[in-house]
């Protein structure tokens, strides 16, 4: 399992964007990683606004992919699945639900204006009013 220091580091790569590490968080289940992103809405818009990205994982999903020298999420702690080379798109325009590295995954907008992403198994509790909270995020 990787270290807060490795995770530090290390850039994750999810959807072709890169997240940067914010911190860990105990919930049931174990540890969860917390990692971050912010870019613009839509560069065609005259004032663009900035839009925050928050992805949450199981730590033990987290593995660095050498080759590539990223992070990469794989559940059963082995990189089984290559990212999605589907083109990058607006947020707004991404599916609620997809598949991406092997994981079916869910998005939603917490209250506080991000959009999170989180493993849709693991959906109902971390993306909950509460669990949003927990997570530092709502």
């Amino acid at each position: 399992m990787l270290t807060e220091a490795d995770l530090e580091t290390n850039v994750l790569e999810f959807r072709q964007r890169s997240f940067q590490f914010a911190r860990l968080v105990e919930r049931t289940g174990g540890p969860y990683a917390v990692f971050g992103r912010t870019e613009t809405e839509s560069e065609r818009q005259l004032r663009p606004k900035l839009v925050r990205l928050v992805l949450v994982v199981p730590l033990g999903w987290v593995v660095h992919d050498e080759s590539a020298d990223l992070l990469r999420v794989a559940r059963g702690g082995a990189i089984s699945a290559a990212p999605s080379p589907a083109a990058v798109v607006e947020i707004a325009a991404e599916p609620a639900e997809f598949d991406e590295q092997g994981v079916r995954w869910k998005r939603t907008r917490a209250a506080a204006g991000p959009f999170v992403y989180a493993p849709a198994e693991l959906a109902g509790d971390l993306l909950s009013p509460a669990g949003l909270v927990a997570l530092g995020i709502g």
